[in-house]
């Protein structure tokens, strides 16, 4: 393969699937991983794909740094927010323990359980009011409150995570690539996701399509390592364990 021609293909093959590690573009493009990282540079330089540590981004894929107030994420993709949130509910039995994590998807949530015998604990303002409000039981956990998302933080939520053996979680999240994997701008926030996910049995994270192939500051779990739902699958990530909202 040529020069030109070998950029040429591996801005297409990155540009497609949002994401990629130099690994990868050596297996399908057949070059050295030297040749690979020069051809990454290069393309780099001309702004043809985004240069990362160990691999390549789209131009096209967002990476999001920053929080924005959840009053605004509450009005984006609310109908498909909506769809993954009423399948997610589905999923909650009467003696399930069930943690919920901060963000808008799982809020939607609230509005479609049914399950009136379940025990609920979240690290969201909003959300305990809510469940509370319905009826549920449902505890909310210690620590500092984080004013944009409502969620609360630090390492005293963490502690107080230690006491609960969850049978099932379901988190947010901002944003989801192949080799960074489940992200969010908060460190403090995604090591709260982490450490509520290792106390959960089954473990859900509800994602609408327009998070995929994007990343943000802190990695909090690998799409291999969770059952994500959403209500369209990219054709680059069909064979990891993800549920399209419609499996009603």
């Amino acid at each position: 393969m040529l020069s030109e021609e070998r950029l040429d293909e591996i801005t297409r093959i990155v540009n497609e699937r949002g994401s990629i590690t130099n690994q990868e573009l050596v297996q399908l493009i057949g070059a050295s991983e030297s040749t690979i990282r020069r051809d990454i540079t290069a393309l780099a330089e001309d702004n043809r794909i985004i240069r990362v540590h160990g691999g390549a981004m789209s131009v096209n894929s967002g990476v999001s740094m920053e929080d924005s107030d959840i009053n605004a994420r509450r009005e984006q993709c609310g109908e498909e927010k909506k769809q993954i949130a009423r399948y997610a509910a589905s999923l909650i039995n009467n003696n399930d323990l069930v943690y919920i994590d901060a963000g808008t998807t799982t809020e939607y949530m609230i509005d479609y359980i049914t399950a009136m015998g379940a025990t609920f604990v979240t690290n969201a303002l909003s959300h305990a009011v809510q469940l509370a409000k319905r009826g549920f039981n449902v505890y909310i956990i210690g620590g500092q409150i984080k004013s944009i998302t409502e969620a609360i933080i630090d390492s005293e939520a963490i502690i107080s995570l230690t006491k609960y053996n969850f049978t099932k979680g379901f988190f947010g999240v901002n944003g989801i690539s192949r080799d960074r994997g489940l992200t969010t701008p908060d460190v403090r926030e995604a090591d709260i996701k982490k450490f509520a996910m290792s106390r959960c049995t089954k473990k859900y994270v509800l994602c609408d399509s327009s998070k995929f192939n994007k990343i943000s500051k802190a990695t909090f779990a690998m799409p291999d390592e969770v059952t994500v739902i959403t209500e369209k699958i990219p054709d680059n990530f069909r064979g990891y364990k993800i549920k399209e909202a419609d499996e009603l």
